[in-house]
């Protein structure tokens, strides 16, 4: 689950999904949130030719390029094509092999990863087992700050027991611990230039030494990152067809649909809703869609107030106009949430997804109804204050949205603007979230797995963040994250679900496919969420031969 900064069928076997040429032939991805009259589909056309170079565009500069702090979609974008990891999602979301050829569990406690033999890093050294060990015990060090050492929180010990093989002790069984090796918590980097870089690592100071199909070339602070072609990448299936990357950064959302238009930038994911009309229409290039694992939501930020009381939680959420709110937040593009994880969260065992997502209600919109709860909850007038910020158009519309359904039913609901810093500061800092009730929240998997972000609503969870605690819940994400066949563990999850979607510490609004822009020289890019993982930019080439 991540802050909103401006924020598939399972149809490949998995020896062959690990390219995106083995899965141009599968089968139409669920809608994943794209409502009636949206295509959503995992690829863009295939690449006809090579390239000298594209620029892509992003909506932020990266605020590091360091692995164990990238918890974002402008560093995960330019770090999916340089560094890799244990495992790798796939664009029609699946997880397979990466740089660990194969894995075993001897017991629920024990993972023994083996390496892939002879990929080498950029600067030309070879992959051993150190660089695993090192990489891996990096996240879990307290010096390092990472966002994701809560994933390591089971693990007991992370040893190298071959020169290709890595094998990690469990406290006890965890099940997400295993398909995050498929995300930041599984990447790999090479342990001498941890050492080399010390603090400058992931800075425009500092030197990138990872295995993907490109190398970073320059990093001009305020300007552009630029990527050059690995020529000796191991995975042939996808030898990058651009010699080069640009990435620019344009914060502004007009601004930044001008540059897809003009062609200043060749392409761009997460394209401003409010471009849509304009960038379909346009002959500049292609607007697609993609699987998408986010849901928009609203997180209760303190249970002591007035949403303490779960009448008035039920309240808010059924005077949400969600089918407007679309309409102003996401172009028209997208379908009321039905639980806190999108639909695209479940595509992990995918013949579940219609029995255990699809068969839960819709959400339910009754101004009446949620003004006698109000009044039930001895709530009429009370004061609720939501966060809203420019950092992204959205937020101020399901903002400006949640204070007009509190109005409608006797609630006095405050907005609280801040800077685009201190809105992201809420999910990190706990200090930044006094005086707040509603944050509005981008919550995304990271894999294909929807017990991912159930996770983040346990007691004491970095990411439960208005501390809800419910030991039923508890106890329920425990049995789930260790059962490892998928089928099941999706039956266990949709436990967690209903406890969620009873007592609403999370107030679901709505969910969207995720989008890409081509211009008319390009093609051959995964359109979905997975790009944050997958090297995507090693299948862009020319849209003609």
């Amino acid at each position: 689950m991540r802050m909103p900064r401006a924020i598939a069928l399972l149809a490949c076997t998995a020896a062959l999904a690990a390219t995106t040429a083995a899965c141009s032939g599968a089968t139409k991805p669920p809608a994943a949130g794209g409502g009636p009259n949206v295509k959503v589909s995992p690829l863009s056309p295939p690449a006809q030719g090579p390239l000298d170079s594209f620029t892509w565009s992003l909506y932020a500069e990266p605020y590091t390029l360091d692995y164990a702090l990238a918890y974002d979609y402008p560093p995960n974008t330019v770090l999916a094509n340089v560094c890799e990891q244990l495992l790798r999602v796939t664009p029609d979301m699946k997880i397979v092999p990466g740089l660990a050829v194969k894995w075993s569990q001897p017991d629920p406690r024990t993972l023994v990863y083996t390496l892939r033999p002879g990929v080498k890093f950029h600067d030309g050294t070879t992959l051993t087992a150190d660089d695993v060990v090192a990489s891996l015990q990096r996240q879990m060090d307290p010096k390092t700050g990472s966002p994701w050492g809560s994933s390591f929180k089971t693990v007991d010990s992370i040893e190298k027991t071959g020169p290709l093989e890595v094998t990690i002790r469990l406290g006890k069984a965890d099940v997400l611990f295993h398909e995050l090796m498929a995300a930041s918590p599984g990447t790999v980097v090479s342990a001498a230039s941890l050492k080399k870089e010390g603090k400058d690592y992931g800075t425009p100071k500092g030197g990138l030494n990872c295995t993907g199909p490109y190398a970073l070339d320059t990093w001009a602070q305020g300007d552009s990152i630029t990527l050059k072609k690995n020529a000796a990448y191991w995975d042939k299936t996808l030898a990058p067809k651009s010699e080069k990357v640009k990435f620019t950064f344009v914060e502004d959302a007009a601004a930044r649909s001008n540059a897809l238009l003009s062609g200043a930038a060749d392409g761009g994911y997460l394209v401003p809703s409010s471009s849509f009309a304009q960038l379909r229409s346009s002959k500049k290039g292609t607007l697609l869609f993609g699987p998408n694992t986010a849901a928009a939501d609203l997180a209760v930020l303190d249970f002591h107030g007035p949403l303490g009381n779960l009448k008035v939680r039920q309240a808010l959420s059924m005077a949400l106009d969600r089918k407007n709110i679309i309409k102003a937040a996401a172009g028209g593009v997208g379908v009321p949430a039905k639980a806190p994880a999108a639909r695209g969260a479940w595509a992990l065992a995918p013949e579940k997804t219609a029995e255990l997502y699809d068969t839960l209600p819709e959400p339910v919109y009754d101004v009446e109804a949620a003004k006698k709860l109000v009044q039930e909850a001895h709530a009429t007038g009370r004061t609720i204050t939501i966060v809203t910020s420019s950092l992204a158009p959205e937020i101020s519309v399901v903002a400006n949205a949640v204070q007009d359904a509190g109005r409608r039913i006797g609630l006095d609901v405050k907005l609280k603007p801040v800077s685009p810093d201190a809105y992201s500061s809420i999910f990190v800092d706990p200090d930044a979230r006094e005086g707040l009730d509603l944050v509005i929240t981008n919550g995304y998997d990271n894999t294909p797995d929807p017990l991912e972000f159930y996770q983040y609503l346990r007691t004491g969870d970095f990411g439960n963040y208005g501390r809800w605690s419910n030991a039923e819940y508890d106890v329920a994400f425990d049995r789930a994250n260790s059962e490892p066949d998928p089928a099941k563990r999706a039956e266990l999850t949709a436990k967690l679900q209903k406890i969620a979607m009873d007592e609403l510490p999370i107030i679901p609004v709505y969910e969207a496919p995720f989008t890409v822009f081509l211009g008319k020289r390009i093609t051959g890019a995964p359109t979905g969420i997975a790009q944050l993982y997958f090297p995507w930019a090693a299948t862009i080439g020319a849209s003609q031969r």
